[in-house]
């Protein structure tokens, strides 16, 4: 697979339009700390890492068990997810030159030098960085 970030991202999206409760995508570093803000901005419940039973070898396999947020009539709160920087085609901003996604109703997530933030976060840092996705 040459995009986890990608494949991460549609497993999250197709899980929602399914109305599926969670769903287990394989960990990283940076998957966590993309997960990490999903839940800080509110758009799923929450997060643990999970050991999984690996059926080709003896290493278990290392798994991040997404638990879905919903809202109160079942309609969902992750409404979309884009990813926008791509093995094939990277796309940076500067410090200032972020555009807001959706009017300012979603969130962009970038790696900067100081860590993976949110759009917000990094132009109150005043730092630019590789956008991974928005989300809204």
């Amino acid at each position: 697979m040459a995009d986890q970030i990608s494949d991460m991202l549609a497993r999250i999206r197709n899980s929602t339009m399914s109305r599926r409760t969670r769903v287990d995508v394989p960990m990283s570093r940076l998957k966590i700390e993309i997960v990490r803000i999903l839940q800080s901005e509110g758009y799923i419940q929450g997060f643990k890492i999970i050991e999984m039973k690996n059926p080709r070898g003896e290493h278990p396999l290392s798994m991040i068990r997404i638990v879905l947020k919903y809202g109160p009539q079942g309609g969902r709160v992750l409404s979309g997810l884009e990813r926008v920087s791509r093995p094939g085609r990277r796309v940076y901003y500067g410090r200032d030159k972020a555009p807001p996604v959706l009017a300012g109703l979603g969130t962009s997530i970038l790696t900067t030098c100081r860590g993976v933030m949110t759009g917000r976060d990094a132009a109150k840092a005043g730092v630019g960085g590789e956008v991974l996705c928005n989300v809204w």
